[in-house]
């Protein structure tokens, strides 16, 4: 037996009537499952593809690396770089960090599935998750 959504909603007083949280995974480890991650990372990122392409290289894998993420949003202090990403970039990577901390987290705990980005592609949208 599991736990239903109605569990939830009666024992948390949740309400569970909107979006059902659910990404198509990339399933499989494919050029062209790669090739579509990385745009869905440069696009809703704000990033180049071939900076997309290269974090995406060294996280092996279809994931992104937390402190890189991190760096989208929180950068060092004292650094020199005073160009701002745009607000919406910077809202998603902050949001993609904290699910990836919270509700996705995995055993690596140092990796972030791409897939997880398309919760956030609308972001007028996220509110009306369940």
């Amino acid at each position: 037996m599991s736990i239903s959504l109605e569990d939830v909603s009666i024992l948390l007083k949740i309400h569970v009537t909107d979006k059902v949280v659910a990404v198509e995974n990339f399933a499989r480890y494919t050029e062209e499952s790669l090739s579509d991650a990385i745009k869905l990372v440069s696009k809703l990122l704000g990033v180049s593809y071939e900076e997309a392409e290269e974090e995406v290289n060294i996280s092996k894998g279809l994931t992104v690396r937390k402190c890189w993420l991190k760096s989208r949003w929180c950068p060092k202090a004292g650094s020199r770089n005073t160009t701002y990403p745009h607000v919406e970039c910077t809202a998603r990577s902050y949001l993609l960090y904290l699910l990836s901390c919270t509700l996705f987290a995995d055993k690596s705990g140092s990796r972030v599935f791409i897939a997880l980005l398309k919760l956030l592609e609308d972001l007028d949208d996220v509110g009306k998750h369940s």
